[in-house]
């Protein structure tokens, strides 16, 4: 079964901001890379979401809630989602550091 997957408005920023970090650390072609790779990851989301790990906040909200990691250490991303039906939505993308959300 293929998903369709979709990314919210906060999600949207999160990419933004990312992309802004790399720009301003002058990450240049390695850091385009990585930044495409974590857009493969969230495509990816298309076959099988569930082989994800339920994440940290699943307690924290109504539906179940998932975590994606992408990137190597110390550059470990959360690419936070849920499920409905054949809807795969992208809540939110954090830095593994992160402390983890108390509320969304």
């Amino acid at each position: 079964m293929a998903f369709r997957v979709e990314t919210s408005a906060r999600a949207k920023r999160d990419l933004d901001l990312i992309l802004m970090w790399l720009q301003k650390q002058h990450a240049g072609d390695a850091g385009l890379k990585w930044f495409e790779g974590l857009h493969l990851g969230i495509d990816s989301l298309e076959s099988l979401p569930s082989r994800c790990p339920l994440a940290t906040e699943n307690r924290s909200f109504a539906s179940e809630v998932r975590q994606l990691f992408y990137g190597k250490r110390p550059h470990v991303y959360r690419i936070i989602f849920n499920v409905n039906d054949d809807v795969v939505t992208v809540l939110h993308i954090r830095h593994g550091r992160r402390s983890p959300l108390i509320q969304y």
